[in-house]
């Protein structure tokens, strides 16, 4: 590079460090010429293929360049920072802020909470496991014979290595019980999935609150009421708790469990489909091959065991009337919670 060429480059960067307006543009002057990528750089780097007799020269004005940049820059930096301070702050003190609007818990997360602290009270503890399963947790242990309907993959969602996504919480409670001698008294809630087709009071994606009371002498008048002090706890003296027998493979007898109607108050409506009540899950004694299962000895040991649908308790609590609102994402109808 030719002195005269380091001329020209010199009284451009003095022109620009003086016409900037801004700290920004100030900077951006700086790292244009004296970065280590900067054209300072450049001029100093060229003295290599320079010829000997003009190295002294170059490298003269390429530090002449250096020392005058930098002083302009700092000159420059000083007159900016001055007049900032005397033309005031760029935004008016006086206005009033704007508050941000604050989130609120969603009501699926909010009743596990709740629920959770009504059966906290009632001595239960509380237990978690994996979303997804083996099929010996999921089905086998919880007495699902081969070839049981909810094993078909038209209900199950199954992974390539032969897991699956739980299709009930109750696997916690076999993998409780395979790690706790009895009693047992938990609640384990937590994310379910299966194939159901969504309507006003089913998901594919849903939660439920496992429950589960193992000693030697549990019955079914102690799961008949703690689920009815519960429900009372929950949702006040008005809504009523109905039991109708009814079968699952790990539970026996079962009951399935139903709250009255949110939305006609049990005179019948599309939600509850015009019977008045809403199913909220099931229930039953434990069946003994659960017991053998897991390592309990079932001459020893009798208890409940309980599955309730969050999404459903949320919507006789709040008044919700399709659980797809739940899952919807809609700000505004979150912000009523």
């Amino acid at each position: 590079m030719q002195p005269d060429e380091i001329a020209r480059i010199h009284e451009e960067a003095l022109a620009e460090a003086r016409e900037a307006d801004s700290a920004d543009a100030l900077e951006a002057v700086r790292l244009k010429y004296l970065s280590r990528k900067g054209l300072v750089q450049d001029i100093m780097a060229s003295l290599k293929t320079a010829a000997p007799a003009d190295r002294p020269a170059i490298g003269q004005a390429a530090n002449r360049l250096r020392a005058e940049l930098l002083d302009a820059v700092n000159r420059r930096r000083e007159k900016l920072a001055e007049a900032a301070e005397t033309s005031g702050p760029a935004f008016d003190i006086t206005l009033p802020g704007r508050w941000p609007g604050l989130g609120s818990i969603h009501p699926v997360s909010g009743m596990i909470a709740q629920c959770a602290d009504i059966f906290r009270s009632m001595g239960f503890t509380v237990a978690d496991g994996p979303d997804i399963e083996t099929a010996f947790h999921n089905f086998d242990a919880l007495n699902h014979p081969p070839g049981h309907p909810a094993r078909d993959p038209r209900d199950t969602f199954y992974l390539e290595d032969g897991t699956l996504l739980r299709t009930h919480t109750s696997p916690v409670q076999v993998r409780y019980m395979q790690a706790h001698p009895p009693p047992v008294r938990i609640i384990a809630p937590g994310r379910t999935y299966r194939r159901d087709t969504p309507d006003a009071t089913h998901s594919s994606n849903f939660h439920q609150i496992e429950g589960l009371y193992v000693a030697d002498r549990v019955s079914l008048a102690d799961l008949k009421g703690d689920l009815t002090y519960f429900a009372s706890q929950l949702l006040g003296a008005r809504v009523q708790v109905r039991f109708r027998p009814h079968f699952f493979p790990f539970t026996e007898p079962s009951v399935e469990v139903d709250f009255s109607c949110h939305v006609c108050g049990g005179q019948g409506c599309r939600v509850c489909k015009q019977s008045g009540w809403i199913e909220i899950g099931g229930a039953g004694m434990v069946d003994p091959n659960v017991y053998t299962a897991v390592g309990y000895d079932p001459e020893a040991v009798t208890g409940y065991a309980f599955g309730l649908g969050v999404e459903r308790m949320a919507m006789i609590f709040h008044g919700i009337p399709d659980i797809r609102l739940l899952y919807e994402n809609d700000v505004r109808f979150l912000a009523q919670f």
